[in-house]
C-alpha cells in the first residue's frame, strides 16, 4: 500500500500525535480541524459561524496541499460541542459545500479540544 503523510504550514499545528492527513491508495483521510487559526494558534474569534469557518478553511489548506478540492471529498464528520448550533453550523457547512453534497454525519459531544464548538474531518478520493 502507498502511503503519504501530508502536513500543510497554511493549516494549525496539529494538537497531537497525528498527521494533518493521510493518503493511501488515492484516498485522503483528513484530521478532525478544529478552529485554530495557523497565524496564532488561537481560537478564531466570534461565534458558531466563524468557528465552522475556520475549521473548513483549515480542512480547505490540507486538501489543497495534498492536490484534492472539497469536490473531491466524499465524507464528512462534524462533532459539535452544543446541538443547539447544528442550524448555524450546517447552512455555513452548506455554503462551503455549495452544490456538492458529501455523505456526513453529525454528533454531539461533551467537549472537545481547546473547548471549541465545532471540529470537522473528511474523507476525499480524487476522480480518475
Amino acid at each position: 500500500m502507498a502511503k503519504k503523510i501530508i502536513f500543510s504550514d497554511k493549516a494549525p499545528a496539529a494538537l497531537g500525535p497525528y498527521s494533518h492527513a493521510v493518503e493511501a491508495n488515492g484516498i485522503l483521510f483528513v484530521s478532525g480541524q478544529v478552529p485554530l487559526v495557523p497565524e496564532t494558534g488561537e481560537i478564531a474569534e466570534g461565534g458558531i459561524v466563524e468557528q465552522t469557518k475556520q475549521s473548513l478553511a483549515n480542512i480547505d489548506a490540507i486538501l489543497k496541499e495534498a492536490g484534492y478540492t472539497k469536490y473531491d471529498v466524499v465524507r464528512a464528520g462534524i462533532f459539535v460541542s452544543d446541538m443547539n448550533d447544528f442550524p448555524v453550523v450546517n447552512e455555513v457547512y452548506g455554503d462551503y459545500f455549495e452544490s456538492h453534497k458529501p455523505a456526513r454525519a453529525t454528533v454531539e459531544v461533551a467537549r472537545l479540544p481547546k473547548d471549541v464548538g465545532v471540529e470537522i474531518d473528511v474523507i476525499a478520493i480524487k476522480d480518475k
